[in-house]
């Protein structure tokens, strides 16, 4: 049975309870963490006047840095023929934020980065020996200097045509990074795929943050946590409104060696040319 464990960030059991959710799903949900509903309300407000503003072109991508804004229709899922219904604006710790939103957005940043190494310090603890020997490091130490932790801001605007066949929000995906960390959305549509191919809605009320296992994280333990496929569907007719959500990829230093022959700098750079990021 497919069921996503909701976990008390504050509950001493937690810390096992968390592993074991990602273990069996690649999921979990925190709740009681310290990011509050309403920083995260405003920082969607704030966001929300750039995407609608035509400041963000000023801050068009980077690509040699992979930082700023990047325009709709950007990034498609790996192995997808079509564009994700999307636009969205990277932030790194010596990235560019425009000054109206430097302050709220490294906060968050700062504080999703803290959550994210406490994370991986629980799964470090509650891996068995025989998995964790895989580990090149502890886990929390691949993330100690990191530049490559990535907060990506993300506006799914409302449909104003009918899309091509096959173009969705977000197209099934495993991200690439340890674990992504993310606030509730400001609207549903996220599913995770069980490994029978049903989807199920991921838990998204106000308070609640979902965690999933990457790729570098299921290759690090030799597939022992699972980088579980997930998506982001487009909104019912009766609720065609705009979508915000702030992912945190928890990324560790380039030289990181996930397994024998493939650093985390190898793995992203083939990840970033598949998706259309980089050439």
């Amino acid at each position: 049975m497919f069921q996503i464990r909701t976990v008390s960030y504050t509950d001493p059991e937690a810390p096992a309870a968390f592993a074991r959710s990602l273990r069996e799903t690649g999921f979990a949900v925190l709740t009681d963490h310290p990011i509050t509903p309403d920083r995260i309300e405003a920082a969607y407000a704030a966001w929300g006047r750039f995407f609608a503003s035509d400041e963000k072109f000023a801050y068009k991508v980077n690509p040699d840095r992979q930082d700023g804004y990047f325009p709709f229709k950007s990034e498609n899922a790996k192995d997808s023929p079509v564009k994700d219904l999307k636009e969205f604006y990277h932030v790194y710790p010596d990235g560019r934020v425009p000054p109206e939103l430097e302050a709220l957005t490294r906060a968050f940043y700062d504080d999703l980065a803290a959550i994210g190494r406490t994370l991986l310090g629980w799964i470090e603890d509650n891996t068995p020996p025989e998995v964790r020997a895989r580990f090149s490091e502890p886990l929390p130490k691949m993330l100690e200097g990191s530049r490559q932790n990535l907060l990506r801001i993300l506006h799914y605007p409302p449909l104003t045509e009918a899309p091509e066949p096959g173009a969705v929000r977000a197209a099934a995906h495993g991200d690439i990074n340890l674990i992504t960390l993310l606030v509730a959305g400001s609207e549903p549509g996220l599913q995770a795929r069980d490994t029978a191919g049903n989807w199920h809605d991921v838990p998204c009320d106000p308070g609640m943050m979902a965690i999933n296992a990457g790729d570098m994280l299921e290759m690090a333990s030799g597939g022992y946590y699972p980088s579980t496929v997930h998506r982001v569907v487009n909104p019912p007719a009766a609720r065609n409104v705009a979508r915000f959500s702030m992912p945190m990829f928890c990324h560790p230093r380039p030289e990181v060696v996930l397994k024998p022959g493939t650093t985390a700098d190898d793995f992203l750079t083939q990840r970033l040319r598949e998706i259309g990021l980089k050439a």
